[in-house]
């Protein structure tokens, strides 16, 4: 940056920096240098270098659990599935038979292997498929669905997370054997899928199909999809920044009417999403370090050829280097020593470092200073001339160095070795499923969640109306509303958004037998969990058995008595009244004029059914329904 008077540098009061966890270093790092103003820095994910970049002075803060608190997010619950290989990786025997596969054209062919194989499970989808390993996380994903998502009739959108191109093609192969829904159903959004990836990104965000999305970065960071509701990581992540911005794909808050556009069997609001981790991304170590690609959408030909020809460009330099070191780690020992002759004595290591030190600021002033000869003024924010065109001859120099490694003779190799490079397909080995469960419901955490549920519950017993009800049974005559319940929800939600309702559920299924499956939605499961809580129900019960039960019993009394039987319409209309009741916690008489009623002759029919014992009815069923 040189001084310009138009642009002085006290043009500014202040900056901001959006996604500053990126965007203060390097080229931008400059222009944030030459101002002499009040820098305001935004992230959702800063890491270390962004705390020390602003002297760690933090002015506003705005947490995760504050903004699912407040309704701007939704949280997450976790669950994992764990499988033999793709802990522990496998073994092929000498001997064996197996396909061998060139990753780009996907082409096979049939060999015997030479010499034992013994695989890692950071080689699977790497050097190494198991079909069977990916087959077995797709067959018990598929399976607990249900559990995941009670009372829906499709899948919810999914995003699976793969580790590369080829990778994501076999896991969209085997979705589509598996749920049999047809091509529509699973798509590969990345920037080498065949159809247009911003198009299928719309259809996914608003249309109905596809379901399921596979990706390996092109949806991790600064898009949304607000009907997301399920991620299923197929791959690790060791950047804790990078793992955080793909979980915020899914804390994206949607209407009940928006979400039911896309996904027509939900009864709610989206409350929640669920990480379902396959390969043990929640627990592995994480760091601070960002990711040095650059340029994910320019092929490695096209970086080859831009460094070659004499771009200067930072981003191309280090998408380059990661390239390379990628391939560095799947290349076998005789095309490194290929590459080694071609280049005249440098591996890829070597190749690496040039092109990273070509842009490190401090590898351009010990160059500076080897070029004058003596030590060049340190850093400072208004150096000399001198200095700067000191540095720009050093960076000059070590461009150059790094450049004239690359020829067409050796930009081709690494071309060809790309796309030649083979994958063993291992079809021996089958794989099982080792674990399946919710991934923080051990019995230790269980029991703690369900003791702060309950001292909350005891703690406002005498303040909310609800709790004050159950509490008080069976000597409390008042009913409890609909209403009721809303605000208990909604005041739970903002003191603890840790102890949603469907969590909770999740923990009493970890301790103990419950009585159904998981509820419909968070009012009907927060009934049922208020009930175990306060010694009603002895086990966990869900709502709608305890109407279904206490209506049989109500009809029976009826029945038996000196009265009149129910006729079959009669009986019609009360068992529309309970399931409204089981749905709903409470009916009021307005309830008649609206669905399913109002299609069967509304308030108006009832009276005519019932007349004047109308209003009696509704009571004792609010009554006697919810006890």
């Amino acid at each position: 940056m040189a001084y310009n008077p138009k642009v002085p540098p006290e043009f500014f009061d202040f900056i901001v920096i959006d996604e500053c966890h990126r965007s203060i270093y390097n080229l931008w790092q400059q222009v944030l240098d030459y101002f002499d103003a009040f820098l305001i820095g935004l992230t959702a994910t800063p890491d270390k270098r962004t705390f020390g970049f602003f002297n760690e002075n933090i002015v506003s803060e705005y947490s995760h659990e504050r903004a699912v608190a407040d309704g701007v997010n939704v949280g997450y619950t976790i669950y994992l599935i764990e499988t033999e290989i793709t802990k522990n990786g496998a073994e092929l025997k000498a001997k064996e038979f197996i396909d061998k596969r060139e990753k780009l054209s996907r082409r096979k062919r049939w060999e015997q292997l030479e010499e034992d194989v013994i695989y890692t499970p950071s080689q699977l989808d790497r050097d190494v498929v198991n079909p069977s390993q990916i087959r077995n996380i797709i067959r018990t994903f598929r399976e607990i669905l249900p559990l995941l998502f009670p009372g829906r009739t499709e899948v919810p959108k999914t995003l699976v997370f793969a580790k590369t191109d080829s990778h994501a093609e076999d896991i969209i192969r085997i979705i589509r054997e598996e749920f049999n829904e047809g091509n529509d159903f699973c798509k590969k959004i990345t920037c080498k899928a065949e159809e247009d990836p911003k198009s299928l990104l719309a259809r996914f965000r608003n249309e109905y199909n596809p379901r399921i999305a596979v990706t390996v970065d092109m949806i991790a960071t600064g898009t949304d999809v607000k009907p997301l509701e399920c991620q299923l990581f197929m791959r690790d992540v060791k950047s804790s920044n990078y793992f955080e911005q793909m979980k915020g794909r899914g804390t994206r808050t949607l209407g009940f009417d928006d979400l039911k556009k896309v996904t027509p069997s939900v009864t709610s609001a989206k409350t929640h999403f669920v990480i379902v981790d396959a390969v043990g991304v929640i627990r592995s170590l994480k760091t601070d370090s960002r990711p040095l690609e650059r340029k994910p959408t320019v092929s490695l030909k096209e970086l080859l050829e831009a460094v070659t020809f004499g771009a200067q460009e930072e981003d191309l330099f280090i998408s380059l280097a990661s390239r390379l070191a990628r391939l560095d780690r799947q290349i076998t020992e005789e095309e490194r020593v290929t590459f080694i002759t071609k280049t005249g004595g440098k591996s890829i290591n070597q190749v690496v470092r040039e092109l990273l030190e070509s842009w490190n600021p401090d590898t351009i002033s010990q160059k500076a200073q080897e070029i004058n000869g003596s030590t060049i003024e340190e850093e400072s924010d208004n150096p000399s001339v001198e200095t700067m065109l000191l540095r720009e001859e050093a960076q000059q120099m070590l461009l150059h160095e790094a450049r004239s490694t690359f020829n067409g003779e050796l930009n081709e190799f690494i071309d060809t070795v790309r796309r030649v490079h083979e994958q063993i397909i291992d079809t021996i080995n089958l794989d099982q499923v080792t674990k399946s469960e919710w991934a923080d419901e051990s019995a230790d955490k269980a029991t703690e969640l369900l003791g702060e549920f309950k001292a909350y519950l005891e703690s406002h017993k005498e303040e909310i109306i609800a709790l004050t009800i159950f509490y008080n049974q069976p000597f409390q005559r008042r009913t409890v509303t609909y209403r009721m319940i809303r605000e208990l929800l909604d005041r739970l939600k903002a003191d603890k958004p840790a102890l949603a309702p469907m969590r909770i559920w999740h923990a009493y299924e970890r301790l103990e037998k419950v009585n159904g499956t998981s509820p419909k939605n968070e009012l009907i499961a927060l009934v049922s969990l208020i009930r175990r809580v306060t010694g009603i129900d002895p086990v966990l019960t869900m709502y709608d058995k305890n109407v279904d039960a206490n209506f049989k019993d109500w009809v029976f009394r009826q029945h038996s008595g000196a009265g009149e039987k129910f006729t079959e319409e009669q009986m019609s209309w009360l068992r529309m009244i309970k399931e409204h009741i089981a749905s709903s916690i409470h009916i009021e008489p307005d309830d008649l004029d609206l669905t399913p009623f109002d299609a069967h002759g509304g308030r108006g029919k009832m009276w005519q059914l019932f007349g004047e014992r109308m209003g009696t009815i509704i009571d004792e069923l609010n009554e006697v329904l919810t006890a």
